[in-house]
């Protein structure tokens, strides 16, 4: 699977504060097209995620359904595409406890051939010297955040891949600023001991 390009390397939706004040009025077109902004990127988190571009779709409108039930309790102290994401993230975890297929562990076997995801949802800015330099790096790591416990799975992907500051992951996340640190110090370093712990493993042999 490609390694996901940041959320920073990609081009900025502008949110539209006419088309949310309408959105949350009850507008289903403004709403819609304040979607469309978001449609690309959200996807391409979901894919990130799913490890399966039919899957990702899924998880993406499922996600966009539930914004749309919930928005008024949308306060602006994030990013939307911020908020968008971390309803993303509980939806993708429903899916697991409801034991659906395609699990996260899916992301670190589909590394190894099949079809990409994230092709369906092309990257522009993506070298392919970068993407295969960044290979082997972002299944280990996502190997890891694999392991973590969810509320620092969370804070780790707010912060890496959608790319947003303390503050609005706080918002986001319903929590404060200091909980929001306090559990990227903790992922963060079970990351640093897990990736040390990884390097130190032999390679597994090659077949010639």
């Amino acid at each position: 699977m490609t390694a996901v390009i940041p959320a920073a390397t990609e081009p900025e939706a502008s949110d539209s504060p006419l088309l949310l004040e309408r959105a949350q009025a009850g507008d289903t077109e403004a709403f819609c097209e304040l979607c469309r902004l978001h449609e690309t990127r959200l996807l391409r988190q979901a894919a990130s995620l799913c490890g399966n571009a039919i899957a990702a779709e899924d998880l993406a409108q499922e996600t966009l359904i539930e914004a749309w039930k919930c928005l008024s309790r949308y306060n602006r102290r994030c990013r939307f595409f911020t908020w968008l994401c971390a309803i993303l993230l509980n939806r993708y975890r429903n899916t697991l406890r409801e034991r659906r297929p395609l699990p996260f562990s899916a992301l670190a076997d589909s590394q190894s051939g099949g079809n990409d995801p994230l092709e369906k949802f092309p990257d522009a800015q993506a070298w392919p010297d970068q993407v295969a330099e960044a290979h082997d790096r972002a299944a280990l790591v996502r190997k890891c955040i694999q392991a973590l416990a969810p509320k620092h799975q969370q804070v780790v992907y707010l912060r890496f891949y959608v790319d947003d500051s303390l503050d609005a992951i706080a918002a986001a996340v319903g929590c404060s600023v200091g909980t929001v640190k306090s559990r990227l110090f903790h992922a963060l370093d079970k990351l640093r001991t897990m990736r040390a712990i990884a390097a130190q493993s032999p390679a597994p042999a090659t077949e010639h």
